[in-house]
């Protein structure tokens, strides 16, 4: 395992993290889930995300029993806070009361007494950001949160975000977006934003959803239990890549792969962590062999031609539009 600087700070972070959003609590029994995390664990992952939205707030319990007993000095566990995880008005967003209160069930479920990154999972427009970012001071100061970081933000609102930390004594280090070869929004706006501040990129669905390993093919239906199929899975993030014009491209990905020893899963995540600004790529899984698998993606360096190639391939179908990592303009 290689590990990279979690932006500008000190904090090192695995090349490779490993996710639970779709699977622990969910899509798979809890064995398979451990088993996964164990893989995880094997093959020199530490950095572990979750959030207490995932599953409805069932996946960080099963993360906080597969991680028990390990060193904790030796892992890097996030989380994250803003969707709601209760029936209340007060059980969403980025209010200080929200934050206060989840990070505090944050902690008794994953079984530790910080978390190493607690992260805003969107932007709140319904709560001042003086008094987010004042709340976030605070977690920090009481112990329970080392680092903080955001998701899905607009390059703007990092800008304001980090201002205010700074202002308050505290580091926002992080911004977790969707990012892969299909999925290139950040590439405009928030990366060179981010990496002017010092803010390293989490980046989440680098095999965007599984289209990027080859195995929906253009034509045909999904594999039975492939994350098209399973609703409890996700299958609704998967849909807008599951288009023949996009399939097809996939798949002209496959010549590129071989030439340089890779699956196309693995080619896609070496892919993402070419870009100097991400810090580490989350991989998820249903099954160990696919931490194993994807973990190969390791220090793997595209020469420009490669880069270029998949450019060429791909490009037609690519998503760069910046205003997709807007947030919602009200709370769920």
């Amino acid at each position: 395992m290689n590990f990279r600087h979690l932006g500008k700070s000190g904090l090192m972070v695995s090349e490779i993290s490993y996710g639970n959003w779709l699977t622990h609590g969910s899509q798979v029994e809890e064995e398979a889930a451990l088993a996964c995390v164990r893989a995880a664990l094997e093959e020199g992952i530490t950095s572990f995300d979750t959030a207490d939205v995932y599953a409805g707030t069932r996946a960080e319990e099963v993360l906080g029993r597969a991680l028990h007993g390990q060193r904790r000095e030796g892992l890097e566990i996030f989380t994250k806070v803003y969707w709601p995880t209760g029936p209340g008005p007060n059980d969403r967003g980025l209010s200080r009361k929200h934050i206060l209160e989840s990070i505090n069930g944050s902690l008794r479920r994953l079984k530790t007494d910080y978390v190493d990154l607690y992260q805003a999972h969107r932007y709140d427009y319904e709560t001042p950001l003086e008094e987010t970012m004042q709340a976030f001071a605070d977690v920090v100061r009481q112990g329970k949160a080392l680092y903080i970081g955001v998701s899905e933000w607009t390059a703007e609102q990092i800008r304001a975000g980090v201002t205010l930390a700074r202002q308050l004594g505290f580091q926002l280090v992080s911004n977790q977006p969707q990012y892969s070869m299909l999925w290139r929004v950040i590439e405009g706006q928030v990366v060179p934003t981010s990496e002017e501040l010092g803010v390293g990129q989490i980046v989440y669905s680098p095999i965007a959803q599984g289209v990027l390993t080859g195995k929906y093919k253009p034509g045909q239906k999904p594999p039975e239990g492939s994350r098209a199929t399973d609703e409890k899975g996700g299958s609704r993030f998967v849909q807008r890549f599951l288009k023949d014009e996009v399939l097809n491209r996939v798949q002209q990905l496959k010549p590129v792969a071989d030439e340089v020893g890779l699956s196309l899963a693995q080619l896609a995540v070496a892919w993402v962590l070419q870009n100097p600004n991400v810090s580490s790529a989350i991989i998820g899984a249903s099954r160990p062999e696919q931490v194993k698998e994807n973990v190969k993606a390791v220090g793997v360096k595209l020469s420009g031609d490669v880069m270029r190639r998949i450019d060429e391939l791909l490009s037609p179908i690519v998503e760069r539009d910046p205003k997709k990592t807007e947030s919602p303009a009200k709370r769920p």
